[in-house]
């Protein structure tokens, strides 16, 4: 395995590389959720890429760029045994030199919900997958499912602007008490940590609740807020529209229970699929 800093020397790492070939991006901080989709990647491709690169554009003045979780040595080391061929690890001045000023407005599929608490998050996402997409070039590309609006996100920049290439999108990992893998997760106290899983609780409470016939939107959130108790403090709760990330009054399916919550300084967010009977 190979570790590479810049777009040359990754396009001259994959000159010759078998096809078909699948990119993994990541922030780094592996966990067990990276890891599987390495190995969906592993399986389907011949060549495995994966990026490390804690993207500076995705976050806000306030946000928690400086601190977040760094682990290159391992993250190294759990790629390798995972059984990547290419690590591209750039450096912010490398993905975004000086005067750099292009930029992938996804539209309004990124405006809501964490578009909205995070301004330019998803501008930020748009545009370094699409540098990422065109350095390396992969047939397919692996993203979790935790991450929902990201992959509404990545899908219509993909479908938009003919990029060729299959987004393939894995289930959210999970602890074994619901709580979704997260780098972020290092953040709980253990108070919070104990509390953190009611966000999924509350998001199965909304889907169970569909599938049971509800079809209001507003009553199968409220059978979700119930489960939202401090110290738990909602961001957001609803029923969307998987693809465009539009809010449902009258739920159809498929649709996606959503949801974010304030624990302390930490925000953890969610999903549940879910689809109301006919």
């Amino acid at each position: 395995m190979r570790v590479v800093r810049t777009p040359a020397e990754v396009r001259a790492e994959l000159a010759g590389a078998e096809r078909p070939l699948g990119l993994v991006p990541t922030m780094g901080a592996l966990h067990a959720g990276h890891l599987a989709l390495i190995r969906r990647a592993r399986a389907e491709n011949a060549t495995v890429v994966a990026s490390v690169f804690v993207n500076p554009l995705q976050f806000g003045p306030n946000e928690d760029f400086e601190r977040y979780p760094r682990a290159f040595d391992s993250d190294v080391t759990q790629l390798r045994d995972a059984g990547v061929d290419l690590v591209y690890a750039p450096d912010v001045a490398t993905m975004y030199p000086p005067g750099f000023t292009t930029a992938v407005d996804p539209g309004s599929v990124g405006e809501r919900y964490e578009g909205a608490l995070r301004p330019g998050h998803f501008r930020g996402v748009a545009t370094v997958c699409t540098k990422l997409f065109a350095t390396v070039r992969p047939e397919r590309a692996y993203f979790g499912a935790k991450d929902a609006q990201q992959v509404a996100v990545l899908q219509r920049v993909v479908s938009d602007l003919d990029i060729g290439v299959e987004l393939v999108v894995l289930p959210t990992v999970r602890e074994p008490d619901g709580l979704a893998l997260s780098s972020r997760n290092a953040y709980l106290d253990p108070g919070e940590r104990a509390a953190a899983p009611a966000l999924h609780r509350a998001l199965d409470a909304i889907a169970d609740a569909v599938r049971s016939g509800e079809r209001d939107a507003q009553r199968a959130v409220a059978r979700g807020r119930v489960e939202l108790r401090p110290p738990l403090r909602e961001a957001y709760l609803d029923v969307v529209d998987p693809r465009t990330f539009a809010p449902e009054a009258q739920i159809g399916a498929p649709a996606l229970a959503i949801g974010s919550a304030w624990l302390g300084t930490t925000r953890l967010i969610d999903n549940e699929p879910i689809e109301a009977r006919a």
